[in-house]
C-alpha cells in the first residue's frame, strides 16, 4: 500500500460538513457589498515578490519571515504566494487604469499564505474577504468603509466586538514622531527586547506593536504620534469619528495602534474580540493615499479594510451564532427504476424553476425500499420528499410530503402544472 499523503501543515481542508456556515457568510457579504455599490475583484494568487517588498514594507514581519517566494524555474522570476490582497488589488487598479473615469469601490475573497505557527484562528493557508475604496481622498469614506463592517456583524449576529482607532497622519508628521521615538528609545536601550532592538532604526513605530508584557509600560510612557498630527490630519480624524458618534458607533482611541503594513496613513482602524485569546483582530484596516504610488500608478487616495473568515467564523461558533447553512429543499423518492426517465425530466424543470433537490441513488438498477429512501430524504435535511409511485405517474402527479413544518401532511400536485407549485417547495431563506 502507498504511504499516505497529507495536507501541509496549516493549510486544511475545508469539508462539508462545514462548508455551508462559509457559504453563507460569503452570500451575506455579497449581498451587503451590493447595497453599498462595491464591486467584485479577482486577483492571482501568485504576484511578483517586488510588490510586497515594495508595498509592505521590506523590515515588516510579513516580508522579512512569512512569505512563501521562490524563483519560476523557467524564467528565474521572483515570485510570491499572497500573504494578503490590497497589494494586489492596487497592482491590478494600476496595471489597468481602473481610475480614469473616477473613484472605484471594490471587494474581494479568497486565499492567502503566510508562513508561521499555526495556531486557532491563525493558519498558514487562510482566507480574507476585504473591501477596498481607492481614488476617493475623503474622511466619509473611512467611515462608509468602518460602517460597512459594522453592518456585516449586525447581519451575521456577531456581537462582543470592539473597534479601535487612531490616526497616523501624513509623512512628515510621522517622520518627526520616529525620531522622537527613536531618541525616547535609546535613553532606555536596557529596556528593550532584541525585536525591538533590530527594529529601534529601521521600524520603530512598529516597537509601539510589542505583545511583549515587560516591554508594556515603556511603551505606555513613548510619545504619541497624535500629539506631532497637523490641522489637517487632525480634521479628518474628527471627521471619522463625528460620522461614528452620529450612527451609534462606538470605539477605543488607541495611540499605539499602528498595523502591520507600512502602507498606511492617517485613519487606522480594528475590530477586536476577547474571544479568541491572542488572535483577537479578526478585521483591520485603514487609509493607504500612496500605496499606489509606490507600485509605479499615478497618486491617487485609497481605503480598505480585510477581515479574517477563519476568526469570523470561529468566533460566531463561540458565541453559539448559528449560520444557516444553505438548505436543500426537496429529495425525490423513487420506488421503481423504471421511472427515472420521467422522473429526471420533472427535477430538471424544479431545478430550472430555482428548487434545490436531490435524488435518491440506488446500487445499479435496484433503488432501495422506500423505507430507507424515506430515511434517507429526512436525514439529507430537506423540507419535502417527493414520490413518484407507479399510481401517481400513472395520473401524471407526483406526492408532495412535508418532512419539517407540518410533518407527514401531503398532497398530490400535477405534473404539468409545476411551474404553478414549485415555488412552495422553496426555503424563504436562501
Amino acid at each position: 500500500m502507498a504511504e499516505k499523503i497529507t495536507a501541509v501543515k496549516g493549510m486544511n481542508d475545508l469539508l462539508p460538513t462545514d462548508s455551508g456556515r462559509w457559504e453563507t457568510l460569503e452570500e451575506t457579504v455579497r449581498q451587503l457589498m451590493r447595497r453599498h455599490a462595491y464591486r467584485n475583484i479577482r486577483t492571482p494568487i501568485v504576484e511578483p515578490t517586488a510588490l510586497f517588498v515594495r508595498g509592505l514594507g521590506e523590515v515588516t514581519d510579513i516580508v522579512e519571515k512569512e512569505m512563501y517566494s521562490f524563483e519560476d524555474r523557467l524564467n528565474g522570476e521572483q515570485l510570491t504566494l499572497r500573504p494578503e490582497a490590497t497589494a494586489g488589488v492596487v497592482r491590478a487598479v494600476v496595471e489597468h487604469n481602473l481610475l480614469y473615469d473616477g473613484g472605484k469601490r471594490l471587494y474581494y475573497m479568497g486565499p492567502m499564505f503566510r508562513h508561521e505557527r499555526p495556531q486557532r484562528g491563525r493558519y498558514r493557508q487562510f482566507h480574507q474577504i476585504g473591501a477596498e475604496a481607492l481614488g476617493f481622498a475623503g474622511a466619509e469614506v473611512d467611515a462608509e468603509l468602518i460602517l460597512l463592517a459594522v453592518s456585516l456583524w449586525q447581519a451575521v449576529g456577531l456581537k462582543d466586538v470592539r473597534l479601535e482607532l487612531n490616526s497616523l497622519g501624513q509623512p512628515p508628521e510621522r517622520a518627526q514622531h520616529r525620531a522622537a521615538l527613536i531618541a525616547y528609545f535609546e535613553q532606555h536601550a536596557d529596556q528593550l527586547d532584541e525585536d525591538a532592538k533590530r527594529r529601534l532604526h529601521s521600524n520603530p513605530l512598529r516597537i509601539l506593536d510589542t505583545k511583549n508584557p515587560a516591554m508594556q509600560a515603556l511603551v505606555e510612557g513613548a510619545p504619541k504620534l497624535i500629539d506631532f498630527l497637523g490641522e489637517a490630519s487632525l480634521k479628518h480624524f474628527e471627521m471619522v469619528r463625528q460620522i461614528l458618534d452620529a450612527n451609534g458607533v462606538g470605539y477605543r482611541i488607541n495611540p499605539r495602534l499602528v498595523r502591520g503594513m507600512d502602507y498606511y496613513n492617517l485613519t487606522v482602524f480594528e475590530f477586536i474580540t476577547e474571544h479568541l485569546g491572542s488572535q483577537g483582530t479578526i478585521c483591520g484596516g485603514g487609509r493607504y493615499d500612496y500605496l499606489i504610488e509606490q507600485v509605479g500608478g499615478k497618486p491617487a487616495p485609497a481605503v480598505g479594510w480585510a477581515l479574517g473568515v477563519e476568526r469570523v467564523l470561529e468566533l460566531l461558533k463561540e458565541q453559539q451564532v448559528a449560520l444557516a447553512a444553505p438548505s436543500l429543499d426537496a429529495y425525490a423518492i423513487v420506488p421503481d427504476a423504471a421511472a427515472l426517465p420521467q422522473v429526471f425530466q420533472t427535477l430538471h424543470a424544479l431545478r430550472a424553476s430555482g428548487v434545490a433537490v436531490q435524488m435518491h441513488a440506488g446500487t445499479g438498477e435496484g433503488m432501495g425500499s422506500m423505507k430507507s429512501q424515506f430515511k434517507k430524504a429526512d436525514a439529507s435535511g430537506a423540507s419535502f420528499a417527493l414520490i413518484f409511485g407507479e399510481e401517481e405517474l400513472a395520473r401524471g402527479e407526483v406526492t408532495v410530503k412535508a418532512l419539517r413544518d407540518g410533518q407527514g401532511a401531503q398532497r398530490c400536485e400535477s405534473l404539468a402544472a409545476l411551474a404553478q407549485w414549485a415555488p412552495s417547495l422553496q426555503s424563504p431563506v436562501r
